[in-house]
């Protein structure tokens, strides 16, 4: 039985090729605007509250 996937470590020079794969080079990190967007909320709604309850 022949195996579809050989295993990259078995062989030293397979194991280079797949370490130095352009598709684990490419990984992004991820994207911060929703964190960003979600502050910026939470600070509107933080000095709404606040001239809210001032001007109440």
């Amino acid at each position: 039985m022949v195996d579809q996937h050989p295993d990259p470590s078995g062989n030293t020079e397979a194991f280079r090729a797949f370490a130095q794969s352009p598709e684990a080079a490419a990984a992004e990190p991820p994207s911060r605007l929703p964190l960003i967007i979600g502050i910026a909320l939470a600070v509107v709604v933080v000095v709404a509250l606040v001239g809210w309850l001032a001007l109440g």
